[in-house]
């Protein structure tokens, strides 16, 4: 997965200053979002989903532990005490071994300077290809590059759930709504 993905959300320009080049994610990704995960305000969710089906799951650019000021100084795969991300294996093409996901099975958990703490959830169905074993050692990787090579997990729905997976997510103009209306309440002085 490293080095598959751009940080840039936006587009570049060529040499020449003529031509804008889009992102690697915008190219093969299209962008989907989980808006208050479980009820937890402003905790949104990012899902990368690929051409090929398989989604990459991160932050979005909203969540509170990618705000300025706040630093994440510990991403831990261990949900439980039996259960490990960083143990899930797979192998062949259909990914088999991999830990079955729910869209509210937990990725991890974040450990913030402000003392603040952040469940990361699936918000898919479908197998955990891989976790990003890089965040252990570099969690600032998850701030400085969330869509790149700070993404948090790999997975594959099935090939039938595959085009119904986004039903429950939002898409980039319904997410850039959501945000315009959030943005007005908290400068709404009646609401």
């Amino acid at each position: 997965m490293e080095g598959t993905l751009d940080q840039n959300p936006a587009p570049r320009e060529c040499s020449d200053g003529a031509c804008p080049v889009p992102s690697v994610v915008e190219r093969y990704y299209t962008r989907w979002y989980k808006a208050d995960l479980k009820g937890r305000q402003f905790e949104d969710h990012c899902v990368l989903q690929h051409s090929n089906r398989i989604c990459v799951v991160t932050l979005a650019e909203t969540h509170p532990a990618l705000q300025p000021g706040v630093e994440i100084q510990e991403v831990d795969f261990q949900i439980s005490a039996a259960c490990s991300r960083l143990h899930n294996r797979v192998s062949g093409k259909a990914k088999r071994g991999g830990q079955f996901l729910t869209e509210l099975a937990p990725l991890c958990r974040l450990r913030c300077s402000n003392g603040e703490q952040y469940s990361i959830y699936s918000c898919i169905r479908g197998k955990l290809v891989e976790v990003n074993e890089r965040l252990l050692d570099m969690p600032r990787l998850l701030q400085e590059k969330p869509c790149g090579e700070g993404y948090i997990a790999v997975v594959l729905p099935k090939l039938e759930e595959s085009k119904t997976i986004t039903q429950c997510l939002l898409s980039v103009e319904e997410y850039s709504q959501l945000l315009r209306h959030r943005a007005q309440e908290n400068t709404d002085p009646t609401g």
